[in-house]
């Protein structure tokens, strides 16, 4: 567990919102007494239940290309040209993250900027007939995605997206025309961020208790609690301020709510994935090391020569930029097709901030667009 005040009182607002990593919520629990844990979570359980009428909704119209399992497939623009496939994290909330308000989205963005036909992954909450999906499960239905779509495409990965993208760009390299990896941490063991000391420091069994204590499943109400606990001082005071600063501002307020029915209401993940994902990926490190088996198959990244951008946040502190950068020692990508950006901000500001959206993803687009596939 992290022990350095600084680095749980990091930078906290828009740009950098930890929603993603389930790992987080350690920092805050291991460090609570049993009686504080309930009350907080009660606490949490009434807002979910304040904000359950809000139900997070991507902002671009779209159409269902594809209803699986695991995910939906969300299609945008006119198929025209090489598709874009955007993962959307899988790691406690919706993929509104990536659609997150007209204006400011960041497939919007895309199809604004030479992307004609794009599809997002949806990630479903995971049910209890689900607990027991591993990682291979996720892996099979986005190649079934990338089929449907013509079995070739531009993959985008968002975060923990990128290490799943990383992976089907390994195993199945003739699939993937060129590769985004935005704030993903393939080299879990770069830099010294708090995710990578926390991991290493908490014992497994800390995690397969929260999973027992969802019945199998890594509730989303827990990671909830944990990622609010990370930064009180803003979820509980700063943000009703803020809200109370701009109540007069239609615009602010829609946007407010609008983020509201994102980050309130997360999602629950199979808790042998999760478990799978916590052993194998973070503490393990098995993706960049080459020993993670995925669809049968060791994974080496030396596979992956298609061109490749990596884009990294310089304040992130879920996703730290060694881990992103550090993908260049393992790909096969020459260097003359690889680009490397950093840019201001935090993790979530890499796809929701419009900062971000408005100086670095309409050039990622434009790149992505002058991918063309070989002869």
């Amino acid at each position: 567990m992290p022990t350095n005040p600084a680095a749980r009182s990091s930078e906290f607002s828009l740009a950098s919102v930890p929603a993603f990593w389930p790992v987080a919520l350690a920092a805050s629990l291991a460090e609570q007494g049993a009686e504080l844990y309930a009350k907080n979570l009660k606490f949490v359980e009434e807002e979910i239940k304040i904000h359950d009428e809000l139900r997070p909704n991507v902002a671009t119209p779209n159409t269902v290309r594809l209803d699986l399992r695991t995910m939906t497939l969300r299609e945008y623009g006119k198929p025209n040209g090489m598709p874009t496939l955007v993962e959307a994290p899988y790691a406690g909330h919706t993929a509104m993250i990536a659609d997150y308000h007209r204006g400011q989205s960041l497939v919007e963005t895309l199809l604004a900027h030479g992307v004609a036909h794009a599809a997002l992954t949806d990630w479903k909450s995971a049910t209890d007939d689900m607990k027991d999906l591993e990682i291979d499960n996720y892996l099979a239905e986005v190649v079934v995605a990338i089929d449907d779509l013509g079995g070739r495409v531009n993959l985008v990965g968002l975060c923990q997206g990128g290490w799943m993208s990383a992976m089907i760009s390994a195993r199945f390299p003739e699939k993937v025309n060129s590769l985004v990896l935005a704030g993903s941490p393939i080299d879990t063991d770069a830099g010294n961020g708090p995710i990578k000391r926390m991991v290493h420091e908490s014992p497994m069994s800390f995690y397969e208790e929260l999973v027992a204590l969802g019945g199998g499943l890594m509730k989303g109400k827990f990671m909830l609690q944990g990622w609010k606990n990370m930064h009180p001082e803003q979820h509980y005071f700063q943000d009703q301020i803020d809200l109370y600063e701009h109540i007069d501002d239609p615009a602010y307020v829609a946007k407010e709510e609008t983020f509201a029915s994102w980050y309130e209401n997360p999602i629950d993940l199979p808790g042998r994935w999760y478990l799978q994902v916590i052993r194998q990926l973070f503490k393990e490190n098995r993706l960049a090391n080459g020993t993670f088996v995925g669809l049968g198959h060791r994974l080496n990244l030396r596979n992956i020569k298609c061109p490749v951008f990596l884009l990294a946040g310089e304040a992130d502190d879920i996703t730290t930029k060694e881990q992103v950068f550090d993908a260049e020692k393992y790909l096969g990508t020459p260097k003359d097709q690889l680009v490397k950006q950093l840019v201001p901000g935090g993790h979530i500001g890499l796809f929701m901030s419009s900062r971000t959206l408005n100086d670095a993803w309409p050039a990622i687009a434009r790149w992505i667009a002058a991918q063309h596939a070989p002869a």
